[in-house]
């Protein structure tokens, strides 16, 4: 992965670990399901971006190496293996 994108994840994994303890929070102080299920829901789309980063940084590898006529094979295994997770 490349660096930029590693960073870029991390912040939205950071950003995701406050959405959770948020979540936590409402919970203790009894806010209703409504606004719970809103909360996790958000965290849920984040998720979601962070696995889209991740793919689109692979499917970015393997076009590149593709052009380059560089190997991808390791490449193209990882992102089988990632969209084999996701389904």
């Amino acid at each position: 992965m490349a660096q930029q994108k590693r960073k870029q994840v991390g912040l939205r994994i950071r950003r995701i670990h406050g959405q959770v303890h948020a979540i936590t929070e409402m919970l203790d102080a009894g806010r209703s399901y409504s606004e719970i299920v809103h909360q996790v829901t958000a965290v849920r789309a984040a998720l979601d971006g962070v696995i889209q980063v991740i793919v689109d940084d692979l499917v970015d590898d393997c076009v590149t190496k593709m052009e380059r006529k560089e190997p991808f094979d390791e490449s193209l295994h990882e992102l089988q293996a990632v969209v084999a997770r996701i389904r």
